[in-house]
């Protein structure tokens, strides 16, 4: 789907007394975060002046946010990037874009059902389809997607034997 905003992650807690902030991110990597995008927090931007990353986190020092008070005023929020601020590669998608497509067999149109996960391992993402004939784990790689389509909120996917986790 076409998203105005990208969930970037939740703030967790504050990080030292100067109004440092920690995000655990959401679908995205912490090192994007890095990059220094303006944050959406209740709809207002917050320019990201300071980041890195800690643990799996990002450590974050936003903009008018500077002192452990207004630091503490944030925890709990979702923090959010703009779409169109965040440029990406041709093929590149942000997990929350994936969600809710509907997928189909590339080679006969079939429905399978729709992308209700996406799952991250090193070697590659793996994205769960749920709600057809079966629960299906597709490989996030070229030799099973064929292709993938915001604009029409589908996903086509090359189908093999033993995708499906119900198959005989």
């Amino acid at each position: 789907m076409e998203l105005e905003y990208i969930t970037a992650g939740k703030i967790v807690n504050t990080h030292g007394i100067r109004g440092e902030v920690k995000i655990l991110p959401q679908g995205v990597e912490p090192e994007l975060l890095a990059e220094g995008y303006s944050l959406y927090i209740d709809g207002k931007a917050y320019d990201l002046t300071r980041g890195r990353v800690h643990k799996g986190c990002l450590l974050a020092k936003l903009d008018g946010i500077d002192d452990m008070d207004a630091a503490l005023a944030l925890k709990g929020k979702t923090a959010f990037l703009r779409r169109d601020e965040v440029p990406m590669a041709d093929g590149e998608y942000f997990d929350e874009e994936l969600v809710g497509l509907t997928a189909r067999n590339a080679a006969t149109g079939e429905e399978l059902g729709k992308v209700a996960d996406v799952m991250h391992y090193p070697a590659h993402d793996i994205y769960v389809v749920r709600g057809g004939r079966d629960e299906f784990l597709i490989p996030a790689v070229p030799e099973f997607i064929a292709s993938i389509d915001l604009g029409t909120e589908t996903m086509e996917i090359h189908m093999m034997e033993g995708l499906g986790a119900h198959e005989d």
